[in-house]
């Protein structure tokens, strides 16, 4: 009583494509970070949330779920929402550093929690902003998912909370070069395909692999 019509065997569904990712460089991200923003409260507000996601490296949905219970003795502590779901649950500490305790030491959230509650259309419309206002504005080169085409765009046209993400662990991993040690602070697996979304391979990197045989 199985029926043999298999109508979708013409089809084929293509592979996933990422692009080379992009992200803040370290002199981008303090120029963001030391912006006076005195005359704008709202707008530095988003400001201070954008830098703590790039100096701890959570996902927007995991950031909005952080209370204060959440710092255990320097540390961020929590359990990456997008790892339960998938079934692999293990909590990640990231250090604080002096940049994100100076963060939260000004922040004025309701009742336990970590930031004030924000709207994400309106943080992403505010990342972008922050950025256009800076003039980071250098070409980035994306492949279309849609149509697999490749795409020139000013970097603050393509500012989104995940810039954080890849903020983090590309200059990460740019300083150590070691894929477990990173994701040991992001949440990814150990040998994680999709860690190579958030990482490339520098210039700079290069030419010192290159000095080390010279």
């Amino acid at each position: 009583g199985v029926t043999s019509n298999r109508p979708f065997d013409g089809y084929e569904i293509p592979a996933k494509v990422y692009g080379t990712p992009y992200y803040l460089t370290l002199e981008e991200r303090n120029a963001v970070y030391d912006m006076d923003l005195s005359d704008d409260p709202a707008l530095a507000s988003h400001r201070d949330v954008f830098m703590f996601q790039c100096l701890v490296g959570c996902r927007y949905g995991d950031l909005q779920r952080l209370t204060k219970d959440n710092i255990v003795d320097g540390f961020l502590e929590y359990y990456p929402q997008k790892s339960l779901r998938n079934g692999k649950g293990s909590v990640v500490r990231v250090p604080l550093n002096e940049k994100a305790k100076a963060i939260l030491a000004r922040q004025k959230a309701d009742g336990n929690r970590l930031f004030p509650k924000h709207c994400r259309q309106s943080y992403n419309s505010d990342i972008r902003l922050l950025l256009q206002l800076l003039g980071i504005n250098r070409t980035v080169t994306v492949l279309n998912r849609h149509t697999h085409e490749t795409e020139q765009h000013p970097l603050y046209e393509l500012a989104t909370s995940h810039l954080a993400r890849r903020t983090f662990i590309g200059n990460l991993y740019k300083k150590v070069k070691d894929q477990e040690l990173v994701a040991s602070l992001t949440g990814h697996s150990p040998g994680s395909k999709a860690f190579a979304r958030y990482r490339t391979i520098d210039e700079d990197m290069k030419k010192e692999i290159i000095d080390k045989i010279n």
